[in-house]
């Protein structure tokens, strides 16, 4: 994937060069993810470029991305599941197997 890169856009008039001066963003994007924004975005009411400067106005506003990012992977439960596992590998009396076979018949026995 490519870097992205920011030209600064050249000003046409006096008027405009009063302006804060524009800057263009060219980022390299799945043709599948961006005919996906687009769809939603349209639905929204807006574009794809308008959507991408309220994502910035927002994160500069906020300091850093403006919503949480998260794993999917890292749900609750899984979270959990790790919490416990790390619990029993530092736990003295936490049964244990040398063979996966007894390991497992042991489990479908439990869930029987």
């Amino acid at each position: 994937m490519q870097t992205p890169t920011v030209k600064t856009a050249p000003t046409r008039s006096p008027r405009r060069r009063a302006q804060a001066q524009k800057a263009l963003i060219k980022v390299p994007v799945d043709a599948t993810l961006k005919r996906g924004a687009d769809e939603l975005f349209a639905c929204l009411g807006f574009d794809t470029p308008t959507a991408i400067r309220i994502f910035l106005t927002r994160a500069v506003q906020f300091g850093g991305i403006p919503f949480k990012i998260i794993d999917p992977l890292m749900t609750k439960e899984n979270l959990e599941t790790l919490e416990e596992s790390e619990r029993l590998i530092h736990d003295p009396n936490a049964k244990t197997y040398t063979d996966v076979g007894a390991m497992l018949k042991e489990i479908l026995a439990d869930e029987g």
